[in-house]
């Protein structure tokens, strides 16, 4: 059974929701450590996160063992933080990979999750509490909750404020978050300032052409989009498109050139082929398919920019390793150059992706 006995329950001890915090009335049944106030909130962390972490929770939940010396004691509190850590990452990055994808509600207890155990670790007024804040203001705005959003931005904002230690990356964030926050208020200039200092911190912090600063170009194009200034957003939505573009050839050069050596690249285990987690994945997915809606519905004009979208989505699932995926971008893109009369030359690139791919299901990269 789930359902808590308040006479059960020891003295003086309150039990509260994992997602809401409200009076517990049911535990977890398999890690028993876990609280909910009903079935609505336990099957929405379930399905987010809990089932994922569900055991893992356990050793951090419970009362630590007991020790026979001081050393023995250190290194149990050391192994203790180091779970809270990766927790703190993967929960990070569920959630991350759910606001991609545009699952808003999904990405809740899991962003949730990450900033307890964010407080557990670096205490309750630390910057590194930011990003977790910042995930929670996403959600919120996906799911039209405005005045949350503000609660957690602003909450942020002063906690930057109050650091003297704040990276530019986490600066970057920040103004990502403002500016969606002011474009949902339909606030423009407000929404161009901080896209701008997005833009700009994520310079500082990776450089203008790497695939961290890529996201501030891909909310200012689609600003000046909505506000009708179609030639500055097509020369964004080009950029970002160039900016993937380049880091997925070249991963894939850096990937065949290991191959040839027969060497595991760097030493370094990735999770796929793309050198990407999944909330980076799920990221340059929807970055990638959103400027390739907007590109085909101004195909006629400028189909060669719609080619070259379709090209990236296709070597970005090739090394994802979605071969139908892959495929059916390279059908596509093929058919387009027919239909546009292209140049020979162009369609023979688009032949020779649709060859690789083919060639990649028969020998894949090991």
């Amino acid at each position: 059974m789930s359902v808590i006995y308040p006479l059960a329950v020891p003295r003086g001890r309150r039990l509260c929701c994992e997602v809401c915090e409200a009076p517990a009335e049911r535990v977890c049944a398999a890690c028993t450590v876990t609280y909910y106030c009903g079935v609505v909130h336990q099957r929405a962390d379930w399905g987010s996160i809990h089932e994922k972490i569900c055991q893992l929770l356990i050793p951090l939940r419970t009362s630590m063992p007991f020790y026979n010396s001081e050393d023995e004691r250190q290194h149990g509190l050391r192994q203790l933080q180091q779970r809270q850590k990766h927790l703190i990452e993967f929960c990070y990055t569920v959630a991350q990979k759910y606001l991609f994808e545009g699952k808003h509600a999904d990405a809740v207890p899991a962003a949730l999750h990450s900033l307890r155990f964010r407080m557990n670790v670096h205490g309750l007024s630390s910057v590194e509490l930011v990003p977790a804040y910042l995930l929670l203001a996403e959600a919120s705005l996906g799911l039209g909750r405005i005045v949350q959003a503000e609660e957690y931005l602003s909450q942020a904002q002063w906690t930057v404020l109050k650091s003297t230690e704040c990276s530019h990356a986490t600066h970057s964030l920040l103004h990502r978050n403002l500016g969606l926050l002011y474009m949902a208020k339909e606030n423009y200039e407000e929404a161009r300032y901080h896209l701008a200092n997005d833009i700009y911190f994520a310079s500082c912090a990776f450089g203008t052409e790497d695939i961290k600063t890529s996201g501030g170009y891909f909310h200012l194009a689609n600003l000046f989009y909505g506000l009708k200034k179609l030639d500055l957003a097509d020369t964004l939505y080009t950029k970002v498109s160039e900016i993937w573009d380049k880091y997925l050839d070249d991963r894939y050069q850096v990937l065949s050139q290991a191959r040839i050596q027969q060497i595991d690249l760097l030493g370094k285990q990735f999770e796929t082929d793309t050198g990407l987690d999944e909330a980076q994945e799920a990221e340059a997915i929807r970055i990638l398919t959103s400027i390739l809606n907007i590109r085909e519905s101004t195909s006629d004009t400028a189909p060669q920019k719609t080619i070259f979208v379709l090209k990236t989505l296709v070597m970005l699932y090739h090394l994802m390793m979605n071969s139908s995926k892959a495929q059916e971008y390279a059908m596509r893109a093929f058919s387009l150059s027919r239909e546009q009369q292209l140049s020979d030359q162009e369609q023979s690139t688009i032949q020779e992706l649709l060859s690789l791919i083919s060639a990649e299901e028969t020998h894949p990269v090991t």
